[in-house]
């Protein structure tokens, strides 16, 4: 059962990333959620280099990364460096789930946070 399930997630994360695509001018914020944690990452795809990222495991960040809490400064910690390299618009990249709970904190957060998608 669980393997259908990845497999409709890599599916849908397929039909998303034939749309969405990353500039060096609009690069792709890019969220991945796991069970226990949540990553995010600015990636340029035309040069194939991640630009900034973020992960609820890093040594700096603090508390669970399962909770809407965490995502949400996970989202205002990408947008502050994102503005911090000059990146002000960016694509989202729902990573295939459905933008709600965790995966729409990080969204909006990082739109408090200066980012324009």
């Amino acid at each position: 059962m669980a393997t259908k399930r990845m497999e409709a997630k890599t599916r849908r994360h397929a039909r998303v990333r034939k749309k969405v695509s990353g500039t060096a001018e609009r690069p792709r914020l890019s969220v991945f959620k796991s069970a226990r944690h949540i990553n995010a990452q600015v990636i340029d795809d035309t040069s194939h280099a991640t630009i900034v990222g973020v992960s609820s495991t890093a040594k700096g960040f603090e508390g669970s990364g399962g909770n809407i809490a965490a995502a949400t400064k996970l989202g205002e910690i990408i947008g502050k460096l994102a503005t911090e390299k000059g990146i002000k618009q960016v694509v989202f990249d729902r990573g295939g789930n459905i933008y709600h709970g965790r995966v729409k904190a990080v969204a909006e957060a990082a739109r408090k946070a200066g980012l324009e998608f």
